[in-house]
This record gives C-alpha cells, sequence and structure tokens, in this order.
C-alpha cells in the first residue's frame, strides 16, 4: 500500500448501476492517505429515489472509508448536488467523517487548497433549465451506451474504456459547457485568493492552471475512473484507475506537466477482480 498525503475523490455515485465500484475498492487498497476529502455527489440519491441499486460492494466503500476514518485518516465529506440532502449536516461528525459545505487546506507544496462539488456553478454553465434537463437526458443515454460497450469488452478478456468520455470529447456543446465551468472555478478562486480549486461535478478529470491558479478536477468513477492524489512532497497526481494505473497529469506546485503519456516509476499494472 503507497502512503500518500492527500486523496480527492468525487462522483462515485453509490446506488447508480453504473458506479465502479471494483476499480474505486481496488484504488483504495493500494493508498493510505492522511487525509481523504469526498468532493460530493458520494451517494447517488437520485438514482435510488428512482430505482433502488445498491449490491455489497457499495456498503464495502461505505465501510471501508469509516474504517479508514477510524484508523486515524481524516475523512471530510462536501456534499454534491445528487446528495444534497447531506448539506443540512454542515460541520456534524458521523463516524469521524466531517462534513463541510468547502473544505480549505494547505498542500505539502504550501498551496491553499479549496475543494467544492462545483454544482454552484450550474448557472455559469447552464443558460436555461431546458438545456439541463436535455443535457441530463444525453448524459444518460451516454452511460447506457457505455454500460454495454464495458461488458462486450469484458466478454472479449479487453480493458476497461471510456466511450461515454470518447464521445463527449467530440460534441462541441459538451466543450463549450466545460470550459466555462472552468472559467467558472478560476473565477472563484481568484476573487477568494486560493492557490488552487478542487471540483468534481462534470465528470471531467483535468488539471490546468490560468494566472498562477490551479484548476483540479477529480473526474468520476461512473466513466473515467480518475481521482487526484497528492504525494508526500507535494506532488499533485491526476490517477486513472482501471485494470492498470496511468497518471493523465501532474503538478508540484505550480509547474504543470501537461501529457497523457506521462509516467511514474510507481504505475504497475494490477489486477482487479
Amino acid at each position: 500500500m503507497k502512503k500518500v498525503r492527500t486523496l480527492w475523490l468525487s462522483d462515485i455515485h453509490l446506488g447508480n448501476r453504473d458506479c465502479k465500484t471494483n476499480f474505486l475498492l481496488d484504488f483504495l487498497h493500494h493508498h493510505h492517505a492522511e487525509t481523504i476529502v469526498l468532493v460530493g455527489d458520494i451517494v447517488d440519491l437520485w438514482a435510488l429515489e428512482k430505482r433502488h441499486h445498491w449490491p455489497e460492494s457499495h456498503n464495502d466503500i461505505i465501510s471501508l472509508l469509516l474504517e479508514r476514518a477510524h484508523q486515524g485518516t481524516r475523512v471530510v465529506y462536501v456534499p454534491g448536488n445528487h446528495d444534497a440532502t447531506v448539506r443540512q449536516f454542515i460541520k456534524f461528525d458521523f463516524g469521524r467523517i466531517e462534513v463541510k459545505q468547502r473544505f480549505v487546506q494547505e498542500s505539502a507544496a504550501g498551496k491553499t487548497i479549496m475543494a467544492m462539488h462545483g454544482d454552484e456553478f450550474d448557472s455559469y454553465v447552464c443558460h436555461s433549465k431546458l438545456h439541463s434537463m436535455i443535457g441530463d437526458v444525453g448524459y444518460d443515454f451516454l452511460l447506457l451506451l457505455n454500460r454495454w460497450w464495458a461488458k462486450c469488452r469484458r466478454a472479449a478478456g479487453l480493458p476497461y474504456w471510456s466511450l461515454s468520455g470518447y464521445l463527449k470529447k467530440r460534441v462541441d456543446k459538451a466543450n463549450e459547457a466545460i470550459e466555462r465551468f472552468k472559467t467558472a472555478s478560476f473565477d472563484f478562486a481568484e476573487r477568494r485568493n486560493i492557490d488552487a480549486i478542487v471540483c468534481g461535478h462534470i465528470h471531467h478529470p483535468e488539471i490546468a492552471e490560468r494566472d498562477g491558479i490551479l484548476y483540479l478536477n477529480d473526474g468520476d468513477w461512473v466513466e473515467n475512473c480518475t481521482a487526484l492524489v497528492e504525494q508526500l512532497n507535494g506532488e499533485i497526481n491526476l490517477v486513472q484507475w482501471t485494470e492498470t494505473e496511468k497518471v493523465l497529469d501532474s503538478t508540484l506546485a505550480l509547474g504543470i506537466v501537461n501529457d497523457d503519456n506521462y509516467t511514474s516509476e510507481f504505475i504497475k499494472p494490477h489486477r482487479v477482480a
């Protein structure tokens, strides 16, 4: 198990049939963090209202997080829009898990980092409720395609690959919405004089920089299977964890490595049951 300083995870969507619990459990078993920040949409209450889906693996995620909290890991829960009900318990402590509206911490590199889910920026991203509804329906269809695509690849003995992520990158409107979200995040961080902002919400993992401010999106566990990992030396890696580990991007303080082929010595293939 690798010791790290911080893990940022969001958009796990427990209760949703597209949640990739097998990859997430394997990821958590390979990392021991001083702090775990849950950046919203951990439990998908919206999906549970439509259809009850809660296999044992979803209990395993909750149990493992509680176990880490009792073992001394600081676990902070910043609710999102799919688990917004939890926001009424801000400042409470559930089994040593802290619930906060936003969470500010200092990185090992001395940078002030604020974690927030990002649904606060929806008015900047979707200009009308109609556009939002159309986007939700379209995304649900992409996830349906992705589910069947993953089954076909698994049956053929091929590793996981996100069809929905591939298709989204080729939709101009989706890319425009991502850019608006990123701009809103940068503006928010600049107004509050913080060095970096960590978000989830849009299911688009990315590290970017503007005028000395870092934008860090940890992605999701329904299609991309990604997380942000702060190493003990302050380096922050954007990691994709499926059958094998891959560092998609990395930054040490404000020096950004922006290369899809970037690798690190601790990357090694692993098997997921």
